[in-house]
């Protein structure tokens, strides 16, 4: 935790149910050069990430039990969503800590999770994603029904990806996602957020699922739209848009305020989606490509140099994940998409059309994977507002300090001139 105002920086130990809880001292990966066989961290509850409510509190994706599900998560449960799709295992589920009273509330969910984010509903809902996409499902929890009940199982729900392929608007019985389309039926794909970021024009929920080379799975990445209807469970209905032939490999997702879809792809280009360009119909037989919206793309290049001999246009510049600066908090202007390049140590921003690459040469390895912004004071100008972001990495012993190496936390601001106090 960190105080920029007094300049405190210290730990919490993030609590678990049960002491068989996996830990990262089971998972070593092999023999490090610094500390040989030996296992250093003793994580058990692999926190992915956090975000802040109205009250102050913080909320995160967190392992709090091992893996294999209670039983109203599973095949015949009363719960709506089992009866649609039964989870029989999550490997992270939900904390939230409030900084006031030094409380954490542990809660369970059926479905796993990895990143989350707030809706804009009269029930706070907290939408998650899933990481992978061999789950299959979009899960969320009713923040304002737990906050009055304490009941984790019926606050939360999850809902299969369904497409409506036979055209008629509406969801309706679906064939599997193995099974060859029906023209009477919907057809659902085996996909699940990695990223995940509600719509601030509309009620949709837009997510991202992961290409081959992080799923292991033979299909594109995949831009997604879900509209939760007044029944997420069994009224959901999503859509699907690849990027065009030079894109591939969207990672995380982030929306402006004009419903403009941001992403980073592994081709190596920051990319838009404007769903209003589309001009033809998105749904049918054909939706299940991901093909319907071709105008809705835009894609810019990231600077750095291709990887010799090929010959495709994107970049070797590698970008983790993508934010959009809604609000001017850096200074170069509202619904400013910032791509955390860390494969380029630095951030990447968009401003009028142009890349503005935000590096940071020292100390060496900035290795960051997300960034968000803050105004202190309005009235300030330049020195009232503020973007921050961190090294991304577990491993800051591979960084200058070796073993004494501790993670940084970085403040940009933009000035109007060099020399400006």
């Amino acid at each position: 935790m960190l105080d920029p105002v007094h300049d405190k920086a210290w730990d919490s130990p993030h609590p678990y149910r049960y002491p068989k809880t996996p830990s990262a001292r089971d998972l070593a990966d092999g023999t490090s050069v610094y500390w040989g066989n030996e296992p250093i961290w003793d994580g058990h509850t692999s926190i992915h990430n956090p975000i802040m409510d109205q009250k102050g509190r913080v909320w995160f994706t967190a392992r709090i039990r091992p893996a294999a599900n209670p039983d109203f998560c599973r095949k015949g449960s009363d719960h709506p969503s089992a009866k649609v799709v039964p989870l029989n295992a999550s490997a992270r589920q939900l904390s939230m800590y409030d900084p006031k009273s030094g409380k954490w509330s542990l809660i369970d969910t059926c479905f796993t999770t990895q990143h989350l984010y707030f809706a804009h509903d009269a029930d706070n809902t907290l939408w998650t994603s899933a990481g992978g996409p061999q789950s299959g499902v979009v899960g969320w929890l009713n923040t304002r029904k737990y906050e009055e009940t304490g009941d984790e199982a019926k606050s939360q729900g999850w809902t299969p990806i369904i497409l409506d392929t036979n055209g008629n608007g509406k969801r309706d019985a679906y064939v599997e996602a193995d099974q060859p389309l029906d023209p009477g039926k919907d057809k659902r794909i085996m996909a699940a957020f990695y990223g995940v970021q509600p719509s601030p024009v509309d009620d949709s929920i837009w997510g991202q699922s992961m290409a081959v080379g992080f799923s292991g799975m033979d299909q594109p990445g995949y831009i997604i739209r879900l509209v939760p209807g007044p029944n997420p469970s069994v009224t959901a209905l999503a859509e699907i848009y690849v990027p065009p032939d030079d894109g591939y490999g969207p990672r995380g997702i982030d929306v402006d305020l004009n419903g403009v879809v941001w992403t980073v792809l592994s081709s190596g280009h920051l990319a838009s989606f404007d769903r209003a360009k589309c001009q033809g119909p998105l749904n049918g037989p054909k939706a299940v490509f991901g093909t319907l919206c071709p105008e809705g793309w835009t894609l810019y290049r990231f600077p750095g140099p291709q990887f010799k001999g090929v010959t495709d246009s994107g970049s070797a510049d590698h970008a983790y994940y993508v934010w959009v600066d809604r609000y001017n908090t850096l200074g170069l202007g509202p619904n400013v998409p910032i791509a955390s390049t860390n494969g380029g140590e630095s951030l990447l921003a968009l401003a009028n059309g142009k890349l503005i690459n935000l590096r940071v040469p020292y100390p060496m390895g900035f290795f960051t994977k997300n960034v968000d912004g803050r105004i202190d004071d309005k009235s300030a100008g330049w020195k009232g507002r503020g973007l921050w972001t961190t090294f991304g990495s577990r491993a800051v012993f591979h960084n200058e300090g070796g073993t004494q190496a501790r993670p940084k936390v970085y403040k940009f601001q933009i000035r109007p001139d060099p020399l400006a106090r």
